[in-house]
Formats: structure tokens, sequence, C-alpha cells
């Protein structure tokens, strides 16, 4: 069952997530973290950073794992999703970088670079709090709509719309969106204890309603979050505006 949680902004989304997770990593310090990217998650960082700074927050013992990765760029690369997590969080928080674990875009072999994110994942005991954005077509991850959807961590084709979305990184030029990315797959998610998932914004409330209220289908990969027993959705109050919710201050 998913339980909604409703603010006036996305920024007071941000704030409540990042106190949330303060009060996790202090009762269990070694909490295992799926993390996304995007515009959605950046409150939730900045506030993250700002409590760490304040010693309210010690990552020393936490693990990370990112949700997925652009196919075919390095690490360095100033558009991966690497380089935005450094800048948003991990170069300012006290992570241990071999803590850290990001799938390997430019990996020859992306089967194999899949099947090893998987076996890490395993050897860190599983995600015990996986923190999901959605797209405004429904995915998560990079996890399409389609006629079908892969379980565990893949190579998948982005669409154009999701291509258009990512567009900021690349010079605003969704041509420059790398066809291809590396992404968890739903039952690797839908392996995690706990499922939080960001939406804020307009444009994400028919998507919101369709994931709480329609049926579960590959057409709306964020559908399948019905299934997970510990699932809640976090949202502004533009991205709840299809759904008949109280909001929280």
């Amino acid at each position: 069952m998913m339980r909604a949680r409703v603010f006036v902004t996305a920024e007071a989304v941000g704030r409540a997530l990042a106190l949330d997770v303060a009060r996790r990593l202090t009762e269990q310090p070694d909490t295992v973290l799926g993390l996304p990217t995007g515009r959605t998650p950046i409150p939730l960082y900045r506030e993250l950073v700002r409590l760490h700074q304040a010693g309210r927050v010690d990552f020393s013992r936490a693990t990370t794992f990112n949700l997925d990765e652009f196919r075919g760029l390095r690490a360095v690369d100033p558009r991966s999703y690497r380089a935005f997590m450094r800048h948003h969080l991990f170069d300012h928080v006290n992570l241990s970088p071999r803590r850290i674990h990001i799938l390997d875009g430019a990996a020859r072999d992306a089967e194999r670079e899949s099947e090893h994110y998987e076996r890490a994942i395993e050897r860190a005991g599983g995600i015990d709090l996986m923190i999901l954005g959605l797209g405004i077509n429904g995915h998560i991850g990079f996890n399409e709509p389609g006629r079908s959807l892969v379980a565990r961590t893949h190579c998948t084709r982005l669409t154009p719309g999701t291509r258009r979305a990512n567009a900021s990184l690349f010079g605003n030029r969704a041509s420059a969106v790398p066809r291809e990315a590396l992404s968890m797959g739903m039952a690797t998610i839908l392996h995690a204890k706990r499922v939080v998932l960001l939406a804020t914004g307009a444009s994400k409330a028919r998507s919101v309603a369709r994931m709480v209220e329609g049926p579960v289908t590959t057409r709306l990969p964020a559908s399948f979050l019905q299934m997970h027993r510990n699932t809640e959705i976090w949202l502004d109050r533009a991205a709840a505006g299809n759904l008949d919710v109280r909001i929280r201050k």
C-alpha cells in the first residue's frame, strides 16, 4: 500500500526527507541507501549537506548505490551522474569513497557491469532505503514504459522524452543525450526494505495519480510500487494536484 505525504513546496519535501535520512543514519549508521539524480532530489541533497555541516548527520558508515548512469560516459565526464552526485552531495559529506557505488557508463561489457552491480548490492546486504524520482512518463530509474520490464540491472534504450528531460546536462541539446543508459531494474528496486518516491511540480501530477490509482502496468513502471509493502510517496502540492490528500506544512 502506498502512503502519501504532501508538503506545500518542493523545498519542504527535501527538508523533511533529509531529517528522515538523518534520523535513520543516527539509528543505523551502516544504512545502505539507493539514490536518484535529476532536479527533484536537489533540495534533499542541499539539506543533507547543510545538516552534515551542522554536525547533525554522519555518513561515515553509510553505503550508497545510485540508480542509473548514462551509457558511454566516463566517471570523470562532467555530464555523468557521478559528477552530478559529487557536485550535489558526495564532495560535501563524509561518505567513504569505497562505500559509494555508481554504475560505470564507460564499461565495455554492459551485461557484465550490470551483474557486478547486482552482486555488490547483495554483498552490502541489500538496500535499506531506496529514494526514487519519477519521470513525467512514469519511469523510475531508467526503467522506461514498454511492453515489458527487465527485472535486474541492465542496459536500456532511452525514450525521446527522457532524453529531452535530461538535455540540461548536455548544453540543452536533447540530441547530445546518450541513447542508452544502465539502470537498476524493477525487481532490484522492489527488493529494497523501504521505498520513498519523490515527485514535485505540476508536470508530475498525472503520473502520480496514475501510479497511485491506476492498474499495475509496464506502460507506467512506477505503478509497480503498488506491489511493495513499504512504499511512501512524498509530494509537493503541485504534484499532488490530482489526488485527494491532506497537505502538510
